[in-house]
């Protein structure tokens, strides 16, 4: 099989070549670095050719409102457009668990804009929801301020370690497409301002963090659940200790 993967020297995407590229598939690992953007369409064609499944791991490079609702349009648009024109027999994108319940984030109106491209396209498709990467932590802790004190949801998250996404997303593309969503998480249950205390902690990071129902994510507010699945989720293996443990010296 021969699969395309845009985003593929990314932290999703390099650990999802490798893992195709051992069970023996022809891959490319597209980015602009390769010569191939979604945004402007430069390489999309050539890439294409042969091609029967593409996955979508690119993220857009700015959270701001307007630059994220720009990335996923453009994007979806030209690769959609450019995998109908070569017969692409399957697309498979990575998007959040929660992203239908959190329109007052101008992140997730992008996804959401995201997803509705790729349902009102004729081409096949599955849509991975994935909680939060524990490799996020740092960000989520970036996003709520550098000062001595930050204040974080009390909502439950379920994170997963990109290693156990990685391999969900060589599998998906293996396989028949859903035509829906397929949900991820990992194996732990955990409130998020808990987490982030531990994980800052952890790290040697001195700030305290606030727990409180009402501190936003990224914009939104958030239920209990909001971030968590809603159905059967395929679970992965790695919980926070292991993870943090094969995480290199900082």
């Amino acid at each position: 099989m021969k699969i395309l993967v845009i985003g593929g020297t990314g932290l999703i995407g390099s650990k999802t070549v490798r893992i195709l590229l051992d069970r023996g598939h022809e891959v490319i690992a597209a980015s602009p670095s390769s010569g191939v953007n979604t945004i402007t369409g430069e390489g999309l064609a050539e890439a294409m050719v042969g091609v029967d499944v593409v996955l979508d791991l690119a993220n857009s490079p700015s959270f701001e409102d307007a630059a994220v609702l720009e990335f996923f349009q453009t994007a979806g648009r030209n690769l959609l457009a450019a995998e109908s024109a070569a017969g692409v027999r399957h697309h498979v994108a990575l998007s959040v668990v929660g992203t239908q319940d959190l329109s007052e984030s101008g992140y997730f109106r992008g996804k959401q804009a995201q997803e509705a491209l790729i349902k009102a396209s004729p081409i096949p498709y599955t849509i991975v929801h994935s909680t939060q990467f524990y490799e996020f932590l740092g960000g989520i802790a970036k996003s709520a301020g550098a000062e001595g004190t930050i204040t974080l949801s009390t909502a439950f998250i379920q994170p997963i370690a990109s290693p156990d996404v990685a391999a969900v997303m060589a599998d998906v593309a293996l396989a028949a497409p859903l035509n829906g969503t397929l949900e991820i998480a990992g194996p732990e249950k955990v409130r998020m301002s808990d987490l982030l205390a531990q994980y800052l902690r952890d790290i040697g990071d001195t700030r305290a963090v606030i727990g409180t129902p009402e501190a936003l994510y990224f914009g939104a507010p958030l239920n209990d659940d909001t971030l968590l699945p809603r159905g059967t989720a395929r679970l992965g293996t790695i919980g926070y200790a292991n993870w943090l443990a094969s995480q290199p010296p900082r």
